[in-house]
């Protein structure tokens, strides 16, 4: 029955599987015996002999898609159009696109086929409708197993979500549906809010990881305001050390004045906040003019008193320079003529009066030394100074906050230079300053600072250079170490190739880096 190819047998079955009416006329064919028999044979029996393997390979590569994946393009244009909802599946078998279940489940992010509820998200005037799936969604989060699943559950076809940002509410079901984290400075925040709200534990720690990835001085002061709000206590902490450390710029940054009440007593509060008090007064001028406007007061003097409240006295206007307070905070009006009086004579008078304001200076942040050479020297034709850069590059397994460097001084006596000093990251420039420091002629090193601490990032190279002006001779590193632990970071140190005056891990100038952590 079966010939070498195997055509009678698959003939056969094809044959078995005919209507009555074809095998009748196909078995009165086949008993004439003629040799012209097989040509009257109906139609359709000839075209199931002409199947062969080549027709049987076409269909097996159709039936099973995993050994012919569907393109990347394929998949990304499904989600492409899904995030616009404008999803329509134009395959009738767009399952058998895809070999995974994950990349099947990406299909139906944000897409109408199927969808069983539906949610308008966001305040009125700007709400969207977008599709669900409850049984994905139930999947993904425990607060929707409960709204669709639970004892309370209710039968609703469309749920509004006011209290979330449509654009943070997609984010949260690209991660539900196509398991993946989709997250931009502009809506991490919205984000985390709704990944809190439905309890997706995965998708907030990525929204908490992201935003101390991108924790800087101008938005610190907000995320530690919102992190008190999600409770999440590791963020909180990154925000304090990024304020303490960075705090004029922090209080000067815009984000200030978006922070709330609570948050603002407790930055005045701070102890360790490392910045003039002149400073700390302007911003919180700056955070009651805000506030004002936030509650459509009349901008006022005594209506910025009157936002600001007991929070004031958290001002330490006591521990101020005599010129700040003077040309400042008693001529802003914020004060009350008899405070205003009696904190001059606390500056003044032998019997200092009682304050309401706290009269203790904050202890701000004791500022550590990164030393990389072991010894120093000097020599009678060494380290000269001409207009030529003395630099080195170094990395840290921790953020810290880069405040000044310190360099040697002049090995013939007292001399004063001038020093331009510089930080840079792949050739941008963080941080730079010109100033002078004087040289008592010791093999002492020599503190120069920055205007404002620049943030170090862990694992990434930094180039710290300097441009020195004056006594062409003074002491110089050796034995220079390639890496230094100080308290609880190591620093790491190569030599730069902008270093064009000797300076170099082995030997040189920048013998220590000044930071606080």
């Amino acid at each position: 029955m079966v010939d070498v190819k195997g055509r009678n047998m698959k003939c056969l079955t094809f044959f078995l599987m005919l209507p009555e009416s074809v095998k009748s006329r196909s078995s009165k064919g086949s008993k004439k015996g003629s040799p012209s028999s097989s040509s009257k044979l109906p139609p359709v029996c000839y075209e199931i002999i002409t199947l062969k393997t080549k027709k049987k390979k076409k269909m097996a590569a159709e039936i099973f898609p995993t050994k012919k994946p569907a393109p990347v393009t394929t998949v990304q244009q499904y989600q492409k159009q899904n995030l616009n909802n404008n999803n329509t599946i134009q395959s009738c078998n767009w399952q058998g696109l895809y070999s995974t279940i994950r990349e099947r489940n990406a299909v139906m992010f944000n897409n109408e086929l199927m969808a069983d509820v539906h949610f308008v998200v966001g305040q009125p005037g700007g709400t969207e409708r977008l599709p669900g799936h409850k049984y994905v969604l139930a999947v993904g989060s425990s607060v929707f197993h409960a709204m669709f699943y639970g004892e309370l559950a209710e039968d609703k076809d469309e749920i509004r979500i006011p209290d979330v940002e449509p654009s943070a509410f997609l984010a949260m079901l690209k991660y539900i549906y196509c398991d993946e984290i989709d997250l931009s400075a502009d809506t991490v925040l919205a984000t985390l809010y709704a990944a809190k709200k439905y309890i997706v534990p995965h998708l907030a720690r990525a929204c908490v990881n992201f935003l101390e990835t991108s924790l800087s001085a101008k938005n610190a002061c907000v995320l530690l305001s919102q992190s008190c709000l999600f409770e999440e206590p590791d963020l909180t902490q990154r925000c304090w050390e990024v304020i303490d450390a960075q705090a004029e710029l922090a209080l000067k940054s815009e984000g200030f004045c978006d922070i709330d009440t609570q948050t603002l007593e407790s930055i005045l509060r701070r102890e360790t906040l490392n910045a003039k008090e002149i400073v700390v007064f302007e911003a919180a001028l700056n955070w009651a003019e805000a506030e004002c406007q936030r509650q459509e007061l009349t901008m006022s003097i005594d209506n910025k008193r009157k936002v600001l409240g007991k929070a004031i006295y958290l001002i330490r206007i006591p521990t101020m320079a005599l010129d700040d307070f003077a040309n400042s905070a008693a001529q802003s009006g914020v004060l009350t003529l008899s405070e205003t009086n009696d904190i001059f004579l606390w500056y003044t008078a032998a019997k200092k009066p009682e304050l309401q304001f706290v009269s203790k200076p904050r202890k701000g942040l004791t500022p550590q030394k990164c030393h990389r050479f072991q010894s120093c020297a000097y020599r009678s034709n060494q380290w000269r100074y001409r207009g030529r850069c003395d630099s080195i590059q170094f990395a840290v397994d921790k953020r810290v906050f880069i405040a000044g460097f310190g360099l040697y001084g002049s090995s013939c006596g007292s001399a004063e230079y001038s020093a331009k000093i510089e930080l840079k990251r792949q050739g941008v420039v963080l941080g730079q300053n010109m100033s002078k420091y004087f040289s008592d002629g010791s093999s002492n090193t020599f503190p120069v600072w920055f205007e404002y601490p620049v943030q170090i990032e862990p694992d990434t190279f930094y180039t710290a250079s300097v441009v020195l002006d004056g006594n062409e001779l003074s002491y110089f590193g050796q034995e220079g170490m390639t890496e230094v632990q100080c308290g609880k970071v190591t620093f790491q140190f190569q030599c730069s190739s902008d270093s064009t005056n000797g300076t170099g891990v082995q030997g040189g100038q920048i013998p220590e880096l000044i930071f606080y952590a």
